[in-house]
């Protein structure tokens, strides 16, 4: 196991980049630590497969140095960093079967067959595979396919880290959260280094300690579940996790009080954007707004329930926004008004959160 480091790590496709536009991956500073369980979450193209290919060696990067432990390892080749990878699309030999499969890595390596035995034995039965060992590994399901692609990773012992290239794609929805809570448990029973990649929250949010939020090239927050949800660095984690998303609304400082569509509203930010900003937003997640006699006007356009709650959406002097009913909570039928918690409401300046 290995706890991981980037220093100044950036890395373009172009031989010659001009500016900063023309990186894949911006300067990214971090450490993963030893044993921690990591998502890599974003949409498509925001930079979390080159990140993953430097890590893994498949990419040296264009600037700065990865380091496992202490040891520099920027320029060392995959075959010598002691990585495990599992795909989106399982990678089997289908004619051998579920013990041979995971064997082979061990075989391959001179383990001598006493302890191979040994090692499947005990992988198999983590991913309750020991029923399916004799069997050929072309009769599984996807998902049984995808577990002999982790026990690969598993049956090894000098592993330094597991790495998930959103592995869930290809399994049925009903399996998803079975290899899901697989991952967990093994995770939490063995401790290794695991690195997940996907760009659906649910995922990255159940199966992570430390959830990695990419966009654009750029790692915009590093926190638990909770911290994201609560505290969105930016405003695109504010839209990214949660469902719905945050509320992202235009705002104003006057005198030193914040002013959404001319009504003042209390913030956590506790200090004031600069003069050099160009957008200022408010941002508040649908569970904080509430239906509040005391608060601002508004207009319910529209009510979706869906069982144990109700999503509201309103509108606020042409501003749309949701909010969060619970059910059995009444929805006022007349002169609604709504108000912001001000524990949860932040000022974001250029997108990014005013501390």
């Amino acid at each position: 196991m290995a706890k991981i480091s980037f220093h100044k790590v950036m890395h373009s496709y172009m031989a010659r980049p001009a500016g900063l536009e023309d990186y894949a991956l911006k300067e990214i500073n971090a450490v993963w630590q030893d044993g921690g369980a990591y998502a890599l979450l974003g949409p498509s193209g925001c930079g979390k497969t080159t990140l993953l290919n430097i890590i893994s060696g498949l990419l040296v990067p264009t600037q700065g140095r990865v380091l496992f432990n202490d040891t520099d390892v920027t320029e060392v080749p995959t075959t010598e960093r002691h990585i495990a990878q599992v795909f989106q699309f399982p990678v089997v030999y289908d004619t051998m079967s579920v013990f041979d499969n995971l064997a082979f890595p061990l075989r391959n390596r001179g383990v001598p067959e006493v302890r191979v035995k040994q090692r499947v034995e005990e992988i198999a039965g983590m991913l309750d595979l020991d029923a399916s060992l004799q069997r050929r590994a072309s009769g599984l399901t996807m998902d049984g396919k995808q577990k002999i692609s982790l026990g690969r990773g598993l049956v090894r012992d000098d592993v330094n880290v597991i790495m998930f290239d959103e592995p869930l794609t290809v399994i049925d929805p009903h399996l998803k959260w079975r290899l899901r809570s697989k991952l967990k448990e093994l995770h939490q029973r063995l401790g290794l280094t695991m690195i997940y990649v996907t760009h659906d929250q649910t995922e990255a949010l159940t199966f992570a300690d430390q959830v990695v939020v990419m966009y654009e090239g750029t790692v915009v927050q590093v926190g638990t579940p909770v911290e994201l949800f609560e505290r969105p660095h930016h405003t695109f984690v504010g839209h990214f996790i949660g469902s719905p998303g945050m509320n992202v609304l235009p705002c104003e400082i006057v005198d030193g009080t914040v002013r959404f569509a001319g009504h003042a509203i209390t913030t956590a930010s506790a200090e004031k954007p600069g003069s050099d900003v160009r957008e200022i937003e408010v941002g508040v997640r649908p569970e904080f707004v509430h239906f509040d006699e005391h608060g601002f006007p508004a207009e319910v356009v529209k009510v979706d329930d869906l069982g144990r709650y109700r999503i509201v959406e309103a509108r606020v002097d042409g501003h749309r926004l949701k909010l969060i009913v619970e059910e059995g909570a009444d929805i006022p039928s007349e002169n609604p008004c709504i108000s912001f918690d001000p524990a949860a409401t932040w000022i974001y300046a250029d997108g990014w959160v005013v501390n």
